[in-house]
Parts: structure tokens; sequence; C-alpha cells
């Protein structure tokens, strides 16, 4: 009897889920330094879970986008199906997991979403044509709300910290490596990653005024020197981000002054994270 090829693909699969897993959303090989999930779908039919690795796009505070290419297959991939029998799904990041609603999007929003994907990677133009007739669903990912932090995934808060930096570290590289490769134009889906990014680090830095730091401020109040220097830190870091902002905002950029931003930022967040992790890590075990 001849191997059933679906066998080599779920083999495939699983070993890039227990790598992503393992090494908190890092992956090597062919993945090295894209965007990944683990989606995990309910089965439309058995209503089991299941997990698939895919890519997505950031696109905002809220949401992300994934696009139910199949490598260009005639038909949809068996998680876009599941997604339409049962929306609720979960995300992992690699530092978070998140339950989160799935809405398939239509007409005019699908169609510019997909342009926005294909402007940052021609590839998904190349699917759409080898797809034939089938017209590849791009779907909004939307967190649900949750009582209490985000759940990292983490056995200590000095793990959390360490994992919630590194994953801040290889977004930073993406974006300076998309900056690095832009023209004369900036493309409406790297403004939408620039702008993710400093939402993401806005309410990282948010979490640690109000909660990490008055913590260690009252368990070790000799640390009060530091958490000071890590707050006019924040205030600097929020700064940057600003004339970030300003720099991929709006109708008419300038791709230059957009690189030099990025660059301006990543100096300053990379000291940021070097010093609270020296000066943090050891009073959190």
């Amino acid at each position: 009897m001849p191997d059933d090829p679906s066998n080599d693909f779920n083999l495939f699969n699983q070993r890039v889920i227990d790598e992503f897993r393992a090494n908190h959303g890092r992956l090597s090989g062919m993945f090295e330094g894209a965007r990944m999930i683990l989606l995990t779908t309910t089965g439309a039919r058995s209503g089991k879970p299941h997990t698939t690795p895919v890519g997505y796009l950031p696109d905002g505070a809220e949401r992300i986008l994934v696009i139910a290419s199949a490598g260009g297959s005639p038909r949809h991939p068996a998680w876009y199906h599941n997604l339409l029998a049962h929306p609720e799904v979960t995300v992992e990041t690699g530092a978070f997991t998140y339950r989160a609603r799935a809405v398939p999007l239509t007409g005019k929003e699908r169609d510019e979403m997909f342009a926005r994907a294909v402007e940052s990677d021609r590839g998904w133009a190349a699917y759409q044509e080898k797809a034939g007739g089938r017209v590849i669903p791009v779907i909004a990912l939307q967190e649900l709300p949750s009582d209490g932090p985000p759940h990292v995934n983490a056995g200590s808060m000095a793990e959390a910290i360490m994992i919630v930096h590194d994953a801040f570290r290889r977004e930073l590289t993406l974006l300076r490596k998309e900056m690095s490769g832009t023209g004369t134009t900036l493309g409406a889906q790297l403004r939408a990653n620039c702008l993710t990014f400093c939402h993401g680090l806005h309410n990282h830095h948010t979490g640690e005024d109000i909660a990490l730091f008055p913590y260690l401020e009252d368990r070790h109040p000799e640390s009060a020197p530091a958490i000071a220097r890590l707050k006019e830190e924040h205030e600097r870091v929020a700064a940057l981000m600003e004339e970030l902002r300003r720099a991929v905002d709006g109708t008419v950029t300038d791709p230059a002054a957009a690189r030099a931003e990025v660059e301006r930022l990543a100096a300053e967040l990379e000291a940021h994270l070097a010093y609270e992790e020296e000066q943090l890590l050891p009073l959190l075990g």
C-alpha cells in the first residue's frame, strides 16, 4: 500500500508545533524569522481540537489577520472550515495564549487586507493565481476579553519577562529588516506592523508601571533607584514611539524618516530591556 502523504504533512506540522512551543515562538529552517502563530480550532465534524501553524499579519491592537491560502490549493484548508463551524479559537503567539473570535472578512475589506498582504509579500498573489477560481479567505482573529493580565507561557515571573522581552526583540528585528528593504514608499502593511508593535510595547510598559514595579518596590525597597530609572526610560521609549507613529501614520510617509525613527527606538529599547533584565531578574528568582 502506498504511503499516505497526509501522514508526512501531519508529521511536519507536529514538528513545527513542538519547536514553536519549546522555543516560545522562535522557529528555524524555512520559517525562521516568519510571523507565525499556532491556531487551535474545533473540528467541524469531530468536535476535537486541531492545532495548525499559520502565518499572520499584524493589524492593530485588537486583532491579527490570517490567510487561508492552503499553499494555493483549489480547496480551503480544514482549519478554515473548522472556524466557520466554531468561530471561537485559541491563539498561541509563543509568548502569549489567548482566546479569539474568528471573523472572515468580506467584500471591500477582504480585498483591501489581501492587497496589503500582497504588498508585503508577493507570494500571496502567487497563491491566489494558483488557487484558480477559489477566492482565498482573509480572517480576522479578534482577541476576546479576559479577566486579569494576559496569560504568558512561562513557569515564573522572571521567565515571563524574558519571554516577553525576546518576543519584542524578534519583532523589532523583523521591523528593521522590513524597513531596510523599503524603497521610495512605505506600504500600508508595514505601517500596520509598526503601529501594532508600538501598541503592544505601550501595553507592556503600562502593565509594568501599574503592577510589576509597585510589587517590587514594596518587597524590595532597595530596588527603588533602578525602578525610577526604568520608569524614566519608559517615558523616553514612549516619546520615541510617538515619533515613529508620526513618521508612519498618514497618507504621505517618508521611508527614510521612518527608518531613522525605527533605529532610534531600537537603540533605546535594546538598552532598556538589557538594564531591566540585569536589575529585576535577580529579584524575581
